[in-house]
């Protein structure tokens, strides 16, 4: 966890001159390189993953759900990589990733993380230490604890698809992006 931003793992991380495309920004696939960068960080170098030998066999991402929301160009400055979990269930966490440079955010992923047993590869329960970990990055307005979890109908998402844009062979004009603001945790 970050200081700056609490219940929220960051990863700072540079953009690389091979990683611009031939449109002169950076390529969407890296993008997606930045977002697994973050989790592998999160679950396997956090100072409290490694201390208490969490996922111990590993993890699968089970899938990616990506927003590109501004293009991205190569700076010196490094990227800001932010991390939330939005929901925990019996063996899988959904994790909100947020790919930013100050003031903008420039990709958010949803991503669903499932724990693996190494003997069958397959899912595994997640421990109760395993699942203290990753409260610890739930915001507020989400985290109940364990003891009062009571099974309910899945949340609506936190925020609603990008905007629609209409097909450019149609006539019709594409609506104006606003620029979207770098947040540190789901609000």
């Amino acid at each position: 966890m970050s200081a700056l931003h609490p219940g929220v793992h960051v990863l700072s991380c540079p953009t690389r001159w091979s990683d611009v495309d031939e449109n002169g920004h950076i390529n969407n696939a890296r993008l997606v390189g930045y977002v697994q960068e973050g989790i592998y960080d999160m679950f396997c170098h956090h100072e409290t993953a490694v201390r208490d030998a969490l996922f111990p066999s590993g993890f699968i991402i089970a899938r990616h759900e990506i927003d590109f929301l501004e293009q991205l160009y190569h700076r010196p400055e490094p990227l800001s990589v932010q991390l939330t979990v939005e929901r925990i269930g019996r063996s899988s966490t959904h994790i909100v990733v947020d790919v930013c440079r100050d003031p903008l955010t420039f990709m958010r992923a949803r991503t669903v993380v499932v724990a693996r047993d190494r003997e069958s590869g397959r899912s595994r329960k997640l421990s109760s230490n395993e699942r203290s970990f990753l409260e610890a990055f739930m915001p507020d307005a989400v985290r109940v604890p364990a003891a009062q979890a009571v099974p309910a109908a899945p949340a609506a998402p936190v925020t609603g698809p990008p905007p629609q844009r209409v097909a450019a062979r149609s006539g019709a004009a594409l609506p104006h992006r606003t620029r979207r603001r770098c947040r540190a945790s789901v609000a």
